[in-house]
């Protein structure tokens, strides 16, 4: 698996200043920030060429201001470039401004070819709160991952070497190497897979890489192929990747003896051209991001196991490439799902749903404490909420506050939407129990609803549609593809489960 590059959190008292190409500081403006406040616990030549930036005409701390000095011990002739920089007023500061900051400072020492680099986190209470070691992981993998295994390898490009985090002593933060290298770990995972393009990452490469993972960690891996598909009945995954000359698969994991049952769901279409009802051409390259479902319960399950958490985790990722083909499912096919419901086909492009039925029904069967389930699966999520968010659809209350807490603390948006009885009657067929595609109006909700019919006898559950979170498109001033969503609160989430 990638790897970010080797990661450390250090408290003040552990910095050298000769062990550093750049040590990168920030401060607030309207403050009185000084050399021995903002430099605590930093060494002697770091926090008197601080005091030279803080002293110099102009420093304000305003948004966006970066000065810079050398800091070099009397006599020695290894030193590091000291970068103050402004992060504007206190009080309007939060974790997605901390996120910006922190990006566009490793971006800054990447391009400046720094091969040590040292981060000082502002002492702000955003880093302070409990579930700062599960957003500083997620962050630090925005900030320094890159997916550039398909670039030509003679060509040079500049990764930082060493990245050490300088955490207020006594934070979370400080305190929680092993959730921030776990975190990573996971969100790195999300997002190679995710990446990865569809000519590579079929059905059956997705199962390998799920099955090597289960072998590294210790987990136990079993795989569908059609075949125990078809003998069990999981008609949803077959319809959607009949058309497909990559076969479908079904992949569950299965880890831990002790504490809560956790089941975790996720969509893998490897692929999604729409099928019969094939999708407009424009953008359909980003459909290889439509497995990103799968890619978030198999990062959390890397995070899980590498923080041994007393839980029994159980993962469930169906996958499957949407093609249209002689073989394809049509619109007007009626398919029979695992727990014997019927589902008419209105469009062949509502296909996640598909797989999420039978997946669905088979990790309710199997009577878990907890459900998740992560699935690009609506449009619809994206126009109520646009790409900053994703929707949480669940009837619990006590479990909806849980996980919208965790999002909350690791800096992702997560925005809960209702389950209302008439979006389920919406749902139904006509020569079927139940339709594919509802109406027009709040298509994600009607998709929720729709999932809701193959969920049996577990009162705490929870649909993600991620498609607003899950990946970045070319045309965002952001870095463009997966973005591992969902990894880092959901790892938060659990740790309290756990506790």
């Amino acid at each position: 698996m990638k790897s970010i590059p080797s990661l450390s959190l250090v408290i003040p008292g552990e910095v050298t200043a000769g062990a550093a190409d750049v040590v990168i500081l920030a401060s607030f403006s309207g403050t009185t920030a000084s050399s021995e406040s903002l430099g605590e616990g930093l060494p002697a030549a770091v926090r008197r060429a601080v005091g030279r930036l803080l002293g110099r005409a102009g420093w304000t701390g305003r948004r966006g201001q970066r000065f810079a000095s050398e800091a070099r011990e009397p006599g020695s002739q290894e030193g590091a470039l000291v970068e103050l920089e402004g992060l504007g007023e206190a009080e309007d500061f939060n974790l997605r401004k901390l996120d910006r900051w922190l990006r566009e400072a490793v971006e800054r020492a990447r391009c400046n070819r720094f091969e040590r680099v040292y981060l000082v986190l502002p002492d702000h209470e955003v880093v302070r709160h409990a579930g700062a070691g599960a957003w500083l992981g997620r962050s630090l993998v925005a900030a320094a991952y890159r997916f550039d295994r398909y670039l030509d390898p003679s060509e040079e490009r500049h990764q930082i070497g060493e990245l050490r985090v300088v955490a207020p002593a006594g934070s979370p933060a400080a305190e929680s190497e092993n959730l921030v290298r776990a975190v990573a770990n996971g969100v790195v995972q999300c997002r190679e897979l995710g990446n990865t393009p569809g000519n590579e990452a079929t059905p059956e490469w997705m199962a390998d890489q799920a099955r090597q993972m289960a072998e590294e960690l210790g987990m136990e891996a079993t795989v569908f192929g059609p075949e125990e598909l078809e003998s069990r009945g999981m008609g949803g995954i077959l319809a959607v990747g009949a058309g497909s000359a990559n076969p479908p698969r079904l992949v569950r994991l299965d880890w831990g003896s002790e504490g809560p049952v956790v089941a975790l769901v996720g969509k893998g279409v490897t692929f999604d051209t729409g099928g019969i009802s094939i999708k407009p051409a424009k953008d359909m390259d980003e459909m290889k991001y439509d497995k990103c479902g799968a890619c978030t319960v198999l990062g959390v399950a890397r995070a899980v196991v590498e923080l041994d958490l007393p839980l029994r985790l159980r993962v469930y990722v169906p996958l499957a490439e949407n093609m249209p083909d002689g073989n394809s499912y049509r619109p007007g096919d009626i398919v029979r799902c695992y727990n014997g419901k019927t589902v008419e086909i209105l469009n062949t492009d509502a296909e996640g749903r598909m797989l999420l039925a039978d997946s669905l029904a088979w990790a309710s069967e199997e009577d878990p404490d907890l459900l998740l389930e992560y699935s690009t699966l609506t449009g619809a999520s994206v126009v109520a909420l646009s790409q900053d968010a994703a929707s949480l659809y669940t009837p619990d209350d006590e479990m909806a506050a849980g996980v919208l807490t965790a999002a909350e603390h690791t800096g992702e948006r997560l925005w809960r939407m209702p389950l209302w009885d008439e979006f389920v009657d919406r749902m139904k067929g006509n020569h079927a129990d139940l339709k594919n595609s509802g109406p027009r109006w709040g298509g994600a909700n009607t998709a929720a609803a729709f999932l809701s019919q193959f969920i049996d006898g577990v009162k705490s559950w929870a649909h993600l549609d991620i498609a607003g979170g899950a990946y970045v498109g070319r045309d965002s001033d952001e870095e463009p593809g997966a973005t591992g969503y969902g990894v880092a609160f959901t790892v938060e989430w659990l740790r309290g489960k756990a506790s």
